[in-house]
């Protein structure tokens, strides 16, 4: 029997019998006997080490740190402004209201009273769906809140198919883009004002053979085409963070997130790439200059704004929100500051909520102040990111276009609301 272990090395100096047996961190042959006390002493050497690395991995004493562990108290006396509400009525492009509050009626009115009292004016809920779903959702949040939110309607991609079975599902089906067409008019008339879509197109959904279903696949042209006829924005989240396409390993710089929900990682040649996936949704955009696309999360490339300005330099069509990456905008102020000075007509306001006070409050200190190193959640860890951001300082003119203008101009219906909202002012807290 041969046990090999770097933790041998802690008996070579025990005595002169024990250094004739170890060789290379090897057991040599010895007595039956003597090979089980040893291989017993090596293993409770090691079971006691690594239990010891558990319990004492708290950074005192000279100790190593667990990283879940790390919460650093900044030192910094810088000047201070955090801001309770928007400066200016806001308009948030991306919510979920169907999936955070569960169409509970009191979850709506708490959801709402936060607006009010961060002077959030509109809220654009991106989860309408078709039919019968969206009717029940119209009728959970405009029953008592019509003039606060606007619907986007989702392409139902499975219909009646089995979830585990692709080739059964509707998208896979003769002329569905054509049907999807239709039932996006049906939608409209309905009170639609755009449509939502999801990552899954191109990271989950997939064909019979397989294969992950293509962004830019020509089966779904007639639903582009008629957003464009119908005038229904479509909001597209593509990929996701770069960091979520790479190795969860020690140069992964949301290794902590990541470690946290190993499922969000698309590493690995099972996945396309994160080139390869916003590649795909710009050949759509492309393809139907008359569609207006708005591109989720900064087009999920916040990590580089000089390839997002690119893009909205090429395609006239695009625009771009910032849900859920103010901690990528915050890290990098004089870039995003440049950012949206050059775009100031091309962003939209979103959280990705709804959102409590603590996750809105940081989003006005971004945009409207110059304040240094503040942390942009108040979750024990900062979700997005083991780093702080920076306030950007935006001009009046850019905040308001950012904060409604835009969306005012592209999104059906935001008008009339932020009209009714200016002539019934909601009570300063």
């Amino acid at each position: 029997m041969i046990i090999r272990t770097n933790y041998l090395h802690k008996f070579s100096h025990r005595n002169a019998e024990t250094q004739r047996i170890l060789w290379n961190g090897s057991l040599l042959c010895v007595s039956a006997p003597l090979r089980e006390i040893l291989s017993l002493a090596c293993l409770v050497t090691v079971l006691a080490t690594f239990t010891s690395a558990e319990e004492t991995l708290d950074g005192k004493d000279g100790r190593n740190l667990a990283l879940d562990q790390f919460e650093p108290k900044s030192t910094l006396r810088v000047p201070e402004h955090p801001l309770s509400r928007a400066k200016f009525p806001v308009v948030d492009v991306h919510v979920h209201p169907r999936y955070k509050l569960h169409s509970v009626p009191e979850q709506l009115d708490e959801a709402v009273r936060v607006m009010d009292q961060q002077n959030i004016a509109v809220c654009v809920s991106l989860d309408g769906r078709l039919g019968e779903e969206l009717e029940e959702h119209k009728k959970y949040l405009w029953t008592k809140y019509r003039d606060r939110f606007v619907i986007f309607a989702n392409i139902d991609w499975q219909g009646d198919g089995q979830p585990d079975d692709p080739s059964s599902w509707a998208c896979h089906r003769p002329d569905f883009g054509r049907r999807m067409a239709v039932a996006l008019a049906d939608a409209k008339r309905r009170g639609v004002a755009g449509l939502k879509i999801f990552k899954r197109l191109g990271l989950e959904y997939r064909n019979p053979d397989g294969s992950f279903v293509a962004i830019d696949d020509p089966r779904w042209d007639p639903i582009w085409e008629a957003c464009g006829k119908l005038q229904l924005p479509v909001l597209i989240h593509t990929a996701d963070p770069v960091a979520f396409f790479m190795p969860i390993d020690r140069f992964n710089e949301r290794w902590e997130e990541l470690h946290r929900h190993p499922e969000w990682s698309f590493a690995g040649d099972e996945f396309p790439t994160h080139d390869e996936l916003l590649a795909a949704r710009n050949r759509v955009i492309e393809r139907h200059p008359l569609t207006t696309f708005i591109g989720a999360h900064v087009a999920n490339y916040p990590e580089n704004l000089g390839e997002v300005g690119r893009w909205l330099d090429k395609y006239p069509n695009l625009h771009v929100e910032i849900a859920a990456r103010i901690a990528e905008l915050g890290r990098q102020p004089y870039t995003a500051r440049k950012f949206f000075l050059k775009y100031a007509d091309r962003i939209l306001f979103g959280t990705d909520g709804p959102r409590p006070p603590g996750r809105l409050s940081p989003h006005w200190r971004l945009l409207e102040t110059r304040d240094e190193y503040f942390t942009y959640a108040e979750n024990q860890y900062p979700p997005q990111g083991l780093w702080n951001i920076y306030g950007l300082g935006l001009p009046d003119e850019v905040l308001r276009k950012v904060y409604a203008e835009n969306a005012e101009r592209l999104i059906p219906g935001i008008s009339e609301r932020l009209q009714k909202f200016a002539n019934s002012p909601v009570e300063q807290p």
